[in-house]
This record gives C-alpha cells, sequence and structure tokens, in this order.
C-alpha cells in the first residue's frame, strides 16, 4: 500500500522555499540567455535600429559620399557637416574615454570649474547645433530628398551615430 502521506505532498502545491529555487534558477536561465544584453545596451538599441532602417531605406550614406564627391557648393556643404560629424564624434569619445586616459573620473555636474571641460562641452554642444541642421540643409537641398526626408535621413544618421557612441563602454575611474 502506498504512503498517503506522500500522495498528499505530491498533490500539494510546492512550498515557498521551493518555489523560489525554481523561480530563482529559471530566472538565472533566462538571465543567462539574455546577459550580453543589459538594460542599458538595450535602451541605446532604440537609437541604434530606427538609426539604421532610416539611413539604409533612403539610402542617406550612398546620396551623402556623392555630395562629398560633387563640385560647388554641394561638395563645402558635405565636407563641412562632414567635419562637424567627426569632431562630435571625436569629443564625444574623448568624454568617454577620458577617465581612461587620464585616470581620473571628471566631475561632469560641475563643467565650468573644469578648464578641460568647459571647453569640450560648449564645443560640443557648438557642433551638434550647427551640424545637424548644416546635414539636414546639404540632403535636403542638394539631393533629390526634400526638405522632410531630409530631416529624416539626417535625425537617423545622428540616431545611429549616436546610438552607437552609447555603446562605448565608459571605464571607470576614481574621483579626485
Amino acid at each position: 500500500m502506498a504512503d498517503p502521506s506522500a500522495a498528499s505532498q505530491a498533490a500539494s502545491p510546492p512550498s515557498p522555499s521551493t518555489s523560489r529555487i525554481r523561480y530563482s534558477s529559471a530566472s538565472r536561465e533566462a538571465s543567462r540567455s539574455c546577459a550580453h544584453l543589459s538594460t542599458h545596451t538595450l535602451k541605446q538599441l532604440k537609437f541604434v535600429l530606427p538609426g539604421g532602417v532610416v539611413t539604409y531605406f533612403l539610402g542617406t550614406l550612398a546620396r551623402f559620399w556623392r555630395l562629398v564627391e560633387s563640385h560647388g557648393w554641394a561638395k563645402m556643404s558635405a565636407w563641412t557637416s562632414l567635419t562637424c560629424g567627426l569632431a562630435t564624434i571625436a569629443l564625444f569619445l574623448y568624454l568617454l574615454l577620458a577617465p581612461w586616459i587620464r585616470g581620473v573620473q571628471p566631475n561632469y555636474s560641475q563643467w565650468r570649474q573644469s578648464g578641460e571641460l568647459a571647453f569640450v562641452v560648449p564645443t560640443l554642444t557648438a557642433l551638434m547645433v550647427f551640424g545637424w541642421p548644416l546635414l539636414s540643409f546639404t540632403l535636403s537641398y542638394f539631393t533629390d530628398l526634400g526638405f522632410f526626408k531630409g530631416v529624416t535621413a539626417s535625425s537617423g544618421l545622428y540616431a545611429l551615430v549616436f546610438g552607437l557612441l552609447g555603446l562605448v563602454p565608459s571605464p571607470i575611474a576614481k574621483r579626485q
């Protein structure tokens, strides 16, 4: 004859400690499968994916490189927006890598008091304020995209680049 207490234990719901163990191991398995995708990475993908899709479907890069290789005002406008974009990327990378390069974590909230950040932050802001509208104008005026698609193309390209820059891991250095 079977033990009735064994049958009642099999039919009863698991105890909280047992269910926590099962939940914990299930969550560990799920976290292992998504371990490489952090919350920060998923947030950055909100910029990378739409920016990449817009850039691809509007042919932004091909149109832009045709302008870079063209003549006249289109070439000058394209080169100026390219220079602004590359300088923006360089300054962003500098801000990200400054703690690793110098070994000291800058106090970004007090950027006006830092001689270095007091130059980099306004310059970066000016480059973005000048670069994005210039790229929008360049793509709108010198290509067949028109105003709406030109602004969309430049926004998509900026979203893609800033999303990719956001994926660069920021090294942590001790704060002075």
